[in-house]
């Protein structure tokens, strides 16, 4: 079938995923997924009709209930029961970027055939997936170990004719959903409901989403960095590849390579300067930025191999004859991951506005707040201001959430990652990125127009006059929100190719 991806053992990775997203790709099962997950449905049905032992979550309870046996005839509505107890989500609704996320990483994991589930329970969440049919899901609610149990029970409710689903641009009941599709709503096997609450894709697709967007605003700091470099005046030889070889970070050096490429054959870059120096946030772009770009490689292989993993309890494992209770659920190196992710694209923010802050200071040749007659006219006073406070909402929100753990199920699950909160708050943080970096465009677009009739570089003038079909230089005071607002769009839409490098 053309333009569907396989889900199969093939490593799913950050650009299959963007191809997936950016091309409305169809999910289906490869025949290797359908043969792992039958086999698995199909041991665990033998292992239970040969066996009334208990194993945990197949035939008791769950939790702290672990050790409550349930008899075979009650197996549906103990899985059923589960998944509707335990969704408990509050707070505000998910996006639908990442509840189509959340769906691919489930489908994802529970194709191994270390699950149990059965295969029309799956073929299910992809029918949900393929028709955008997306079930509601809010951010609050999960606390990062026994995996993200109440976001990931709201997306398995639909499946039983339960919660809510986004259909066709409406929130509409499960049951409704069922009727509109002729669905038959699912009757949940052994282990089933407790394979789609465990596991980490609440956390991971969050991490997903965060990582693409970021890769994407790492490659926009560098790209206005650049534009903020020239309309400064500054020296081009804090950039030079010399430096950067013997101290060889590998962001750094790829940093200062885009720099370079950016201000190729710019007449500014290349005039005699009058300063010897410049502030730290010019000069140092390559090892701040750099230092982020090494945290994303870092966080990018934590969820590479987190979302080609098993996550849920237990484990089966057929070869070994064997049905495992262990701790796969566990979101610990994401949340560390995911906290170290916010701190870096919080640094990338705050260097961009200590750039705002010195473009608007009335240095190098600039007027005082980017404007004629400052006075009679503040400018750009007041956007430095926005910058200001949410950089500075970004170190509250950098704050990490995987120092802290409460106890829950009765003193069973005694320490967890908190995640979900490391998830949730980092979303946040790369919308901050994104409204910073559009201001720093803002601001250093103004400024350059001040260098006329000395131009930059090609690619650059190209990127700035784009821009001011939108955002146009300012004269005199106007109402700068709308500006703010068209900026972030800017880089919000802005083709970047090879951003994933």
């Amino acid at each position: 079938m053309e333009n569907h991806h396989y889900i199969s053992s093939a490593v799913l990775d950050l650009e299959v995923i963007h191809d997936i997203l950016k091309n409305r790709k169809k999910l289906a099962l490869s025949d290797e997924s359908r043969v792992n997950i039958e086999k698995s449905r199909t041991y665990l049905n033998n292992k239970i009709k040969s066996s009334d032992a208990p194993v945990y979550g197949i035939n008791t309870g769950f939790g702290a209930l672990c050790n409550v046996k349930i008899t075979s005839e009650k197996l549906t509505e103990l899985q059923e029961n589960l998944v509707r107890s335990h969704a408990c989500g509050t707070g505000e609704k998910v996006s639908k970027s990442v509840i189509r996320l959340m769906l691919l990483l489930k489908i994802q994991s529970l194709s191994y055939g270390n699950s149990g589930v059965a295969l029309q329970t799956v073929e299910r969440l992809i029918e949900l997936y393929n028709n955008d049919v997306l079930p509601v899901i809010y951010e609050q609610g999960s606390l990062g170990a026994s995996g993200d149990l109440a976001p990931l029970a709201h997306l398995a409710l639909p499946l039983i004719g339960d919660g809510e689903v986004y259909f066709e641009n409406s929130i509409i009941p499960g049951a409704d959903l069922l009727n509109k599709m002729n669905w038959e709503p699912l009757k949940l096997q052994s282990k089933e409901g407790l394979a789609l609450l465990n596991g980490t894709q609440f956390m991971s697709a969050h991490g997903v989403y965060a990582l693409l967007k970021a890769y994407k605003l790492s490659y926009m700091a560098d790209l206005i960095g650049a534009i903020s470099v020239d309309a400064f005046d500054c020296n081009l030889s804090p950039f030079d590849e010399l430096v950067h070889m013997v101290r060889p970070h590998r962001g750094q050096v790829k940093t200062a390579e885009r720099i370079r490429e950016f201000l190729s054959g710019s007449e500014i870059a290349e005039s005699e300067k009058d300063n010897v120096q410049d502030p730290y946030s010019f000069r140092c772009i390559p090892q701040v930025h750099g230092a982020s770009k090494d945290t994303l490689s870092f966080v990018r292989k934590t969820v590479k191999t987190e979302i080609n993993s098993v996550t849920d309890n237990p484990n089966i494992f057929i070869e070994a004859d064997k049905i495992i209770s262990g701790g796969n659920f566990h979101g610990q190196p994401l949340a560390l991951g995911l906290d170290y992710l916010a701190i870096a694209l919080s640094e990338l923010a705050n260097i961009s506005e200590r750039r705002i802050y010195q473009l608007v200071s009335g240095l190098r040749g600039l007027p005082n707040f980017l404007v004629e007659n400052p006075g009679l006219n503040s400018g750009f006073m007041i956007p430095q201001y926005t910058a200001a406070s949410i950089v500075s909402q970004n170190k509250q929100l950098s704050a990490p959430a995987s120092v802290d753990s409460i106890v829950s199920s009765n003193g069973q699950e005694d320490h967890v990652s908190m995640g979900a909160n490391s998830a949730t708050k980092l979303l946040k943080v790369v919308e901050n990125l994104n409204s910073v970096l559009a201001i720093e465009l803002f601001n250093a677009s103004q400024a350059i127009h001040f260098r006329e009739p000395v131009k930059t570089s090609e690619k650059l003038n190209e990127v700035i006059q784009d821009f001011r079909e939108e955002v146009p230089v300012l004269t005199e005071d106007r109402t700068m929100a709308p500006y703010i607002a068209k900026a972030k769009r800017f880089v919000d839409l802005f083709e970047a190719k090879d951003f994933l490098d």
